[in-house]
């Protein structure tokens, strides 16, 4: 590990990396790594000064999460949170935990890959967007909820354009803390309720139906697929199933079409899923043709 950092200082061509991050942890892949040492190379890189903060991204529970906080002194975190993802993940629950053991917390996902930006909108989400008294963007509306959170650090939002651009530092100047009103804020709750009633799988990721038995990440494989139909988003979702699910970034391969239809997952489900056959349509979309070829396109960029 010090090794690889002495070469990542290197080739950046400094002495001291500012925001170190321990890319995409769960709670078994904490685990892992802390068995490894990583613990105490953190606390060597800190003390030399070749790191300056120690924070770590997050994919995975929410009980997880409390422990990863717990587990070792981080300066920061970076979790998924917007306004479909209250309880998903770390959550809010999640976010208030870390702000509050003193953590910055780094949002990603603010716009669910893009898809709470997304044009158009479904027809129910843009009706309700249309009574609202100001003319904000979907965008401007789900980042602006974002800040709405005064334990929120840093808000990372994936940008295509200098439009894009312009217009999320135009958010971020006027947005802050308890910016918006009450009916602004129902507004939006009323907007994330209505699209979990059109989603295509009604799972709201309370991970319930974990550990699966064969590996599968029920949660990330329903949320990928709802991204696909739901979202429209015909190119991002397929390539974030194999990065996710095909163990590049974990190491542990969690796609659908490993389900073996023990039907543990059917009878922990709160909300009374047929996990395995949704899975089956999951692999149905996704694990098919062009599989392989997405793999290798996942390895070269998250090799880069």
């Amino acid at each position: 590990m010090d090794r690889f950092l002495d070469a990542q200082l290197k080739k950046l061509a400094t002495s001291r990396i500012d925001y170190y991050l321990i890319h995409s942890l769960n709670g078994a892949a904490w685990d892992q790594i802390a068995a490894l040492g990583v613990a105490e190379f953190l606390d060597r890189a800190r003390a030399d000064g070749r790191i300056a903060n120690a924070g770590f991204s997050f994919h995975g529970l929410r009980e997880d999460f409390k422990h990863i906080v717990d587990a070792y002194p981080w300066q920061f975190c970076q979790i998924q949170y917007n306004y479909l993802d209250e309880e998903n993940q770390a959550g809010t629950e999640g976010l208030r935990y870390a702000a509050a053991k003193g953590l910055g917390v780094i949002v990603m996902e603010p716009l669910r890959g893009g898809a709470l930006a997304a044009s158009p909108q479904p027809p129910a989400i843009e009706a309700l967007w249309q009574e609202a008294g100001n003319h904000w963007t979907p965008a401007e509306w789900a980042l602006r909820w974002v800040w709405n959170h005064p334990e929120v650090t840093v808000v990372l939002s994936g940008m295509n354009d200098e439009a894009q651009v312009e217009e999320n530092l135009k958010i971020a100047a006027d947005a802050r803390a308890g910016s918006l009103t009450r009916a602004e804020v129902g507004l939006i709750a009323r907007v994330s309720k209505t699209y979990c009633e059109i989603m295509k799988v009604r799972c709201t990721g309370c991970g319930y139906c974990l550990p699966c038995p064969e590996g599968v990440n029920i949660p990330e494989c329903f949320s990928l697929f709802n991204l696909f139909h739901t979202f429209g988003q015909k190119q991002l979702a397929p390539f974030l199933y194999v990065a996710r699910m095909g163990g590049i970034l974990t190491g542990q391969p969690g796609y659908a079409s490993q389900c073996s239809q023990c039907m543990d997952c059917v009878q922990r489900c709160p909300q009374e899923l047929d996990v395995p056959t949704l899975l089956e349509q999951v692999a149905s979309e996704f694990d098919g043709e062009g599989l392989k070829e997405r793999e290798a396109m996942a390895r070269r960029v998250f090799a880069s």
